[in-house]
């Protein structure tokens, strides 16, 4: 500004001295003329700078700054460097916006932002899926028009925002969401919502878990100890002993099951994922579950072993006896006497699959999803009357998770089941010499 000044200054110092100098030789009228031509052509100059800069600043940008000249030139390279540090600063703005912006689309909780009349001016994808709202038509609209429920709009307009809300809906899907509302400026909120459904579940099933295991603990706990209180009521005598005796072991050897199936459960929750240590004989495997089908059934049912494949599984031969063993167990209990039972091994494809078919009592289809819950019954008195504790397909769920494999569940009710477990090519093992 001040080089602007000076070179605009000694300007009209020049022109005035000039006029002086042909007033002094030629007289005021020369002097005159001179000096209105100085001055005109001052004026023009800086007229035409004035017009480059107006026409720039009508589509400012630092490639368009005019060319100068004398003071100009330095007006000019101000403004093209300020223009470039702008752009820049736009840049860098823009970015970190854009930054911001994918972060929040990023999220895997729901973010709305709300002006200071509640209505929507941003939402991520997230918050699209939790409340079932649209990102261009509903942008603009009031919130409490979008989400009709009364718990939600009791929340809004309570101003105490220290404790979320807990919102369940079953339409389209049951879903349960923890929602946040946070003042962040003098106007604006925020809506932040996450899915705890599976949370929920999962609290769900700990509760059950707990209640489940005591009760299941009660029964024969209440029957050794009424026997034992009756045995030491009453004088000595041999023929009751006999009869409350087997009553008890087999009580005991049912709380024993149990315990045993819990800690199998917990030692698979807490051991290193990677089952895959090991060559498993499949043959062997196959020719024990065998034995133990055919012990179990005592004559009773038909037992067939079908081996259509020689392949190994690369795995954890402890953990897969007794997945395999709870399904051939199941399979047996649940046949009624002179039922077929069939144990297969083959290879579909890419896959290896172990099945296990029985002509049993079968599921009723809505039973199926939660076959692997922890001491859930299709029948709980029938189960229990089986020798069942409750846990074993928990027990397979874990080990198939485990060996990358999954559990395949077909029943229809009097017609028989077959649960089959489907192995990756990646499981897959060549067997070994004898």
């Amino acid at each position: 500004m001040r080089e602007f000044a000076q070179r605009t200054l000694l300007w009209l110092v020049a022109i005035v001295l000039l006029g002086l100098g042909f007033w002094l030789a030629s007289g005021a009228l020369d002097a005159l003329l001179v000096l209105s031509i100085g001055l005109g052509g001052w004026l023009a100059f800086h007229l035409y700078h004035l017009a480059l800069l107006l026409r720039w600043l009508q589509h400012p940008s630092a490639e368009r700054v005019p060319d100068g000249f004398g003071a100009w030139h330095t007006v000019f390279i101000t403004l093209y460097r300020q223009s470039k540090m702008q752009s820049q600063s736009k840049r860098k703005l823009t970015k970190t916006v854009e930054r911001f912006i994918n972060a929040g689309e990023a999220m895997p909780d729901g973010v709305v932002v709300l002006d200071e009349h509640d209505r929507i001016e941003w939402l991520n994808p997230m918050a699209v899926e939790h409340f079932g709202l649209d990102r261009k038509r509903d942008v603009g609209n009031q919130i409490f028009n979008l989400i009709r429920q009364p718990a939600f709009n009791a929340y809004m307009k309570a101003d105490s925002f220290s404790q979320p809300l807990i919102l369940r809906s079953s339409q389209p899907d049951e879903r349960v969401l923890s929602i946040q509302l946070v003042p962040f400026d003098s106007t604006r909120k925020l809506i932040l919502s996450r899915d705890i459904t599976q949370l929920e579940r999962v609290q769900t099933v700990h509760r059950d878990f707990v209640a489940n295991v005591s009760h299941e603990l009660r029964t024969p706990l209440t029957v050794i100890g009424g026997f034992l209180e009756t045995l030491s009521d009453m004088p000595d005598n041999p023929a009751l002993l006999r009869q409350f005796l087997p009553m008890m072991m087999e009580q005991s050897r049912r709380m024993q099951s149990l315990v045993e199936d819990l800690l199998i459960l917990s030692r698979l929750e807490n051991s290193p994922k990677n089952s895959a240590n090991e060559k498993v004989n499949m043959s062997e495997l196959l020719d024990t579950l065998m034995v133990e089908a055919e012990g179990l059934s005592q004559g009773r049912h038909q037992i067939r072993l079908q081996r259509d494949t020689p392949l190994w599984l690369w795995g954890n031969a402890q953990e897969l006896h007794s997945a395999f063993g709870n399904l051939v167990s199941n399979a047996v209990r649940y046949t009624p006497d002179g039922g077929d039972v069939t144990l297969c091994w083959k290879e579909e494809g890419e896959k290896l699959v172990f099945s296990v078919k029985d002509s049993g009592i079968g599921i009723p289809r809505e039973h199926i999803p939660r076959l692997t819950e922890r001491f859930y019954r299709v029948d709980r008195g029938r189960s229990r009357g089986n020798g069942g504790t409750g846990l074993g397909l928990a027990i397979v769920k874990h080990v198939v998770a485990r060996h990358q494999a999954r559990l395949e569940v077909h029943s229809e009710p009097e017609r028989g089941s077959t649960f089959s477990v489907v192995f990756n090519r990646a499981q897959m093992a060549e067997p070994e010499a004898a």
